[in-house]
């Protein structure tokens, strides 16, 4: 295959393909005498793979993945894949925990306890310098010990540190997420945060999807190359239940 045809058939641009392939998310390529990129049915299945990992987990992972694949560390690949089935599965426990605290606002009042900066941080697993930024963001507004100066948050800014906390990695600017903190405040302002959670449950619904798929594509990846890569003949049993997994969802 010419680079015209690999990226015709994916939708992308040929330098996108030249770009892959030089992040190592594609094997290298053989040359013609002329110096010309030849690719093979092996080079378009890894390009399958690392597109179909691209929604599921990111750019980012997605060519980590790939490349620990090329290195021959299929174990480092596989951790970065379960990692994010991890990650997924938080966030569908931090939705189901927001959506709590959404009937809390409504119906009374929060949870007791005064906590620290530092042990906010801890439990929401973000550092004190991001709580700090949402402060400045107008998202959060915590009293101050009248002794010392130190922030202390109570049960209603830990509600709103929550709040913040899932329509961050929903994806939405600070700006955002300090307008709907505000309107929940507010009575009847519950509906504008009920919108945003349901289209983050409409994105995981989405990602979750996206993951099926994606490991059909890396199996069939693995299974491809697992002749060329004796490293790769080991973890049969796991690239065919990929693959498996895969194949069900899209046949469905």
């Amino acid at each position: 295959m010419r680079p015209t045809d690999l990226a015709r058939e994916h939708g992308v641009s040929t330098q996108a393909v030249r770009n892959y392939e030089q992040a190592g998310c594609l094997p290298p390529a053989a040359r013609t005498p002329s110096g010309y990129r030849v690719y093979t049915e092996v080079h378009a299945a890894a390009l399958r793979a690392f597109l179909g990992l691209v929604p599921a987990y990111g750019h980012a992972t997605a060519v980590q993945i790939m490349n620990a694949v090329h290195d021959d560390r299929l174990d480092d690949a596989l951790a970065l894949v379960d990692a994010g089935h991890v990650q997924l599965v938080r966030d569908r426990e931090t939705l189901d925990a927001v959506r709590g605290a959404v009937h809390h606002l409504t119906e009374g009042p929060g949870r007791p306890g005064v906590r620290s900066i530092g042990a906010l941080a801890r439990r929401l697993r973000v550092t004190p310098a991001t709580l700090r930024k949402w402060e400045q963001a107008g998202i959060l507004d915590p009293g101050r010990d009248p002794a010392t100066g130190y922030r202390l948050y109570r049960a209603d800014d830990v509600r709103d540190a929550e709040l913040a906390h899932l329509l961050r990695r929903g994806g939405y600017p600070l700006a955002h997420i300090a307008t709907v903190v505000r309107q929940v405040r507010t009575a009847g302002g519950a509906g504008s945060l009920a919108r945003a959670l349901d289209d983050w449950r409409r994105r995981l619904t989405g990602q979750g999807l996206a993951t099926l798929r994606a490991a059909a594509r890396l199996g069939d990846y693995l299974s491809l190359v697992g002749a060329q890569h004796p490293s790769l003949d080991q973890p049969e049993d796991h690239v065919a239940h990929l693959a498996e997994r895969g194949q069900q969802q899209d046949g469905h």
